[in-house]
């Protein structure tokens, strides 16, 4: 072999590995980046984010009856108390009451997307999922067109479950490595086939189903193993310009929130897939590694549970002192009005159900919430 062909040669083997950062696959991404492109996640991923306790729910239930012992009656109302049952697992009371409220006010948006949420956190998927769509019918630009991927998360996963008595966990265990051109099927790949995609159009369309699966992160049950599942998803459809970091923090709480043993190293092997594809730092030519993220993860977990312990702490001693709880919660976690709200702290369901917009449970969520936390083995 002369010395130019062995230059030659080893200077193609050398150079994937010497060009690595300056590629794509091969990014140094920070969270910050990550978390520009999608706010919030991380406070919704961890909990560190504006939600009631059940103390507060049932304090509501109590607050909301005593108002229609007084005579109060309004839809706004009926759908505080019916978010409140359904919350605490009382599924069957809040669709009675449902339906008690539309004997009087027939037909309204609220009612059936709150109904198709209820439905769905009873286990009653497709039924959910098909009065989901009538409410969308309804009104299709509520909470910006959310709501139809919400519906296309419960069909995603009806899909996957197919004649088994729950879905799978996780729904898809492969990772689709950007160096390969075999596509798996997830749902990513579910949304964008059903909705019919173009070429060129996929980066906005990531952007709204993103921001769909936060809502119901937000208004639902952010803990779900498949909420996570299904973000990631997301985050990781456009491998150039994907959030990896996020995408693997989603997968490894995934992990955490299964009991099965094979769907915990399932979850793992697909965070570290993400990363795979992500460099720790600007000069590196590696990947980064779990066990690089896993501290980090702890912290922000950590940190988030302190946070959400206070928030917890405060609704107790409010409701103990016998104070109007929805506003001391106003006041203590909102921005004033005019204001920006601090990142760590986006707007929760709360306020929004006490002023009218009570469908912030179904419209925003479709939460698959108590129901899919169930997927945890």
């Amino acid at each position: 072999m002369s010395r130019l062909t062995t230059l030659l040669s080893t200077a193609l083997l050398a150079l994937p590995l010497a060009a690595g950062p300056l590629a794509c696959l091969w990014d140094y991404d920070t969270l910050e980046q990550e978390r520009a492109r999608f706010p919030s996640a991380l406070e919704l991923l961890t909990g560190r984010f504006p939600r009631h306790s059940d103390a507060y729910y049932r304090w509501r239930i109590a607050d909301r009856q005593a108002r229609r012992a007084a005579g109060e009656v309004s839809p706004e109302l009926y759908d505080d108390l019916a978010v409140a049952l359904s919350k605490l697992g009382e599924h069957d009371e809040a669709l009675a009451l449902l339906d008690e409220k539309d004997a009087r006010w027939p037909g309204l948006y609220e009612t059936l997307a709150n109904r198709g949420t209820f439905l769905i956190h009873a286990g009653r998927l497709a039924e959910g999922a098909d009065v989901v769509a009538r409410a969308i019918e309804v009104n299709p630009d509520a909470h910006f067109g959310r709501e139809v991927y919400q519906e296309l998360l419960v069909r995603y996963v009806l899909e996957r479950q197919g004649e088994a008595d729950a879905p799978p966990s996780p729904l898809e265990p492969r990772h689709r490595h950007p160096w390969f051109q075999d596509e798996v099927p997830n749902f990513w790949t579910f949304v964008r086939d059903r909705r019919g995609v173009a070429e060129g159009q996929e980066a906005a369309e990531v952007e709204r189903a993103v921001k769909g699966v936060l809502g119901m992160m937000r208004f639902g049950h952010h803990d779900s193993p498949i909420l996570c599942e299904a973000l990631a998803d997301l985050l990781l459809a456009e491998w150039d310009v994907d959030a990896k970091r996020l995408a693997a923090r989603a997968l490894l709480l995934a992990s955490q929130r299964v009991e099965d043993p094979a769907a915990r190293a399932a979850y793992r092997e697909r965070a570290e897939d993400a990363l795979s594809e992500q460099t720790p730092n600007p000069r590196a030519h590696r990947s980064m590694t779990l066990e690089e993220l896993e501290p980090k993860l702890r912290a922000e977990l950590a940190e988030a549970e302190a946070w959400w312990a206070e928030l917890a702490a405060n609704e107790a001693r409010w409701i103990e002192a016998g104070e109007d709880v929805d506003a001391r919660f106003h006041e203590t976690y909102y921005a004033p009005a005019g204001t920006q709200a601090a990142p760590a702290s986006p707007p929760a369901a709360g306020h929004a159900w006490r002023t009218g917009g009570v469908v912030a449970l179904a419209a925003g969520a479709l939460a698959l919430g108590l129901f899919l936390a169930k997927s945890r083995g």
